[in-house]
């Protein structure tokens, strides 16, 4: 029997005045899955990112969350349904320490009268902290640290240690190894691997092949808004990925149309 999807979009349309951003784009991501999501700069990517994690609404299809129909209005929408994003900027607030990062607008309350009258219990916030780092096996030399004195290896860390706490059912990473050293790139890359191992799905957006290839089960290639390609990792190469992305290699659909006159 095969598994539910955790996440699923069906035929998902976007339109940006007379711009069809989105072409009735198809996707599907299982528990445990790392699917990398490619393409060009103006193929869809941020667009569909944006309707899965809230911050658009589709034109047409419809969005399934463990088989259920969603909608999401919002992106805190999608967060409460256990859908996170770890955008590029990290959207981090770097004069606020790890903890107070980890729990923004999710603070713990200390318990009876005091909750009234908004007490944070820090106690039990910090001691979520490092459960949270040991099993996702971050190194930080200090917790209490402000984002702001962390390197950029670590603020990475923090914003996808933030996402796996509150995204159990999906999380999303945008260019997450952007800008960062071999090290902190492998350190990365390295809780993509933790996320899946924990069963939680990831989409993966990278323009770093090699990287992809490391992390990823899946590849689905965007051009021009549509899917060109869904393909296996083991069953693929670099060379056959770029020319899907570069347009030199067509999906099959797109081949027939273009060769019977239609426009796809």
């Amino acid at each position: 029997m095969e598994p539910i999807p955790s996440f699923e979009a069906k035929g998902i349309i976007k339109n940006f005045g007379r711009i069809q951003a989105l072409k009735g784009i198809d996707f599907t991501i299982y528990p445990g899955e790392v699917v990398g999501l490619l393409g060009d700069n103006g193929a869809g990517k941020s667009t569909l990112i944006k309707v899965f994690s809230g911050a658009l609404s589709p034109d047409e299809g419809e969005l399934l969350l463990e088989g259920k129909i969603c909608r999401f209005s919002s992106p805190q929408e999608a967060r409460d349904a256990g859908i996170e994003t770890v955008y590029q900027d990290l959207a981090l607030a770097t004069d606020l320490d790890i903890e107070s990062n980890l729990f923004l607008g999710r603070e713990i309350l200390k318990k009876g009268w005091r909750s009234r009258f908004g007490f944070l219990d820090r106690k039990a916030m910090f001691r979520e902290v490092e459960d949270l780092f040991a099993k996702l096996n971050i190194r930080v030399r200090d917790l209490n640290a402000n984002i702001s004195d962390l390197s950029g290896g670590q603020r990475q860390a923090v914003a996808v240690a933030r996402a796996v706490k509150w995204g159990n059912k999906l999380v999303i990473m945008d260019e997450p190894t952007a800008a960062l050293g071999v090290e902190q790139s492998a350190m990365v890359l390295d809780l993509v691997r933790q996320v899946r191992s924990k069963g939680i799905p990831v989409i993966f957006i990278s323009h770093t092949m090699p990287f992809v290839f490391d992390v990823c089960d899946r590849i689905v290639i965007l051009r021009l808004g549509e899917v060109v390609a869904n393909l296996k990792v083991k069953e693929t190469t670099v060379n056959e990925v770029v020319q899907y992305i570069t347009g030199s290699k067509q999906s099959d659909r797109i081949a027939r149309l273009q060769q019977s006159g239609a426009r796809p």
